[in-house]
């Protein structure tokens, strides 16, 4: 059966909530090889659970594909439906990378949650599914870690 994308080409609105969005995942153009994808969303945003006040976060998701990869349309539409979304850091950060490792099945994924300060605290939360496999060119995240103004 081809893949029909779901968004590709289409206009979409973003999902009322990240439960609601329906991620898409194409084959993967080189299935048996062992390559890492990066995506880098460094404007992500939700709602503080206590307070309502906005989150903002620079993710950085790593993964190793396997049968499938995702489609870049539709995680985008996926991290923007937190924007209205009340979830603490380590809440949304882990959820994301686990819906990620859930559904689409990679070899392996980590995410990096790097949040900027809330009261004077950053918070930066990780998750992996397991040892990254071996061989892979693993970069660094590349996000340096907070030092307000110095």
């Amino acid at each position: 059966m081809a893949f029909e994308p779901k968004f590709l080409g289409q206009s979409s609105g973003l999902p009322a909530s990240p439960d609601e969005a329906v991620l898409d995942y194409p084959p993967n153009p080189h299935p048996g090889t062992t390559y890492l994808v990066r995506f880098v969303a460094p404007e992500f945003t939700s709602l503080c659970p206590v307070t309502g006040q906005p989150d903002f976060a620079h993710l950085v998701i790593d993964y190793v594909p396997n049968e499938t990869i995702v489609e870049s349309k539709a995680l985008k539409l996926f991290l923007g439906a937190f924007r209205n979304h009340a979830g603490f850091h380590e809440a949304c950060t882990v959820g994301i990378g686990k819906r990620l490792f859930t559904e689409m099945k990679p070899h392996w994924l980590r995410i990096g949650g790097y949040w900027y300060p809330r009261g004077g605290i950053p918070i930066d939360v990780f998750w992996q599914s397991g040892p990254p496999p071996t061989g892979l060119w693993l970069p660094d995240q590349g996000v340096p870690p907070y030092r307000g103004r110095g």
